[in-house]
């Protein structure tokens, strides 16, 4: 049993859930039969040491890892109780309602507008006035709209770092996911910047579930609800954030949280 039950039982407004979920790179297997809730409208973050199976178990919740081909998976992922892997479920459909943000911003090469209006147009949406006022929403979701109304049809790599970041989270916005997904979102960014990404993490959990991937612990502890700590592709803990850094149940979580290993 994993330790942080209680938390488990918490969960009953669960939005996505995994159940014993394995994952596979080719005969190594990187993920032991997880089972874990993530409650609606929270912040649930995955920590620990690089290597540990954080981001392979991120990928699965919106069927990523099949675009490594050695990559397999066992067990489910449920998305308001339907599995996400049904034969019936349409991957794209999937990858729309549970967005990502990778660890590296990652701009296309076009305006700020066309790379928030990239998802909609693709989705088979034409009416310009529809698109426009969804970037809009979009763009002032991302806490980005102020800095740059004055300037959306000049590229988007001529942003700052931080504003990169942004723009990419608006891109996952303007398709109107219900989850969102982040990849150590700001390991990249200076203190100012995350800061702000940190802040949108806060606003964006009223209307999103959040699952977010990253190395800091401090950054775990000020975003999220509840933690989720992994070691060697196991589960090891999980508990409402604060109770898990300050009184961990399992003595490798207090190892891992004090910095004796990791």
């Amino acid at each position: 049993m994993v330790s942080g039950e209680p938390a488990q039982a918490e969960m009953l407004d669960s939005k996505m859930s995994t159940r014993d979920l394995n994952i596979y790179y080719g005969p190594r297997r990187a993920i032991n039969a997880i089972s874990l809730s993530m409650r609606r409208n929270h912040v649930t973050a995955l920590i620990g040491p690089s290597g540990c199976g954080k981001s392979t178990f991120l990928r699965a919740l919106n069927r990523m890892n099949e675009l490594i081909p050695s990559v397999r998976t066992e067990g489910d992922v449920l998305l308001d109780g339907n599995s996400i892997y049904d034969r019936s479920m349409d991957v794209i459909d999937v990858r729309r309602r549970v967005g990502m943000v990778f660890q590296k911003s990652n701009p296309f090469p076009k305006s700020i507008f066309e790379n928030v209006a990239y998802g909609l147009r693709i989705n088979g949406l034409s009416d310009k006035r529809v698109i426009a006022e969804q970037v809009e929403k979009s763009l002032r979701n991302a806490a980005l709209w102020d800095e740059i109304k004055d300037r959306l049809y000049t590229p988007a790599l001529d942003l700052s770092g931080g504003q990169q970041q942004r723009l990419c989270i608006a891109r996952a916005l303007a398709v109107e996911p219900e989850v969102l997904l982040m990849d150590e979102p700001a390991s990249a960014l200076d203190p100012i910047a995350t800061q702000k990404i940190e802040e949108l993490i806060h606003d964006l959990k009223k209307q999103y579930t959040i699952v977010i991937v990253t190395h800091n612990m401090q950054q775990a502890a000020r975003v999220s609800d509840y933690t989720a700590f992994f070691y060697m592709g196991d589960l090891i803990e999980v508990d409402e954030t604060e109770r898990l850094f300050t009184k961990p149940s399992r003595k490798q979580t207090e190892d891992y949280i004090t910095g004796r290993f990791g």
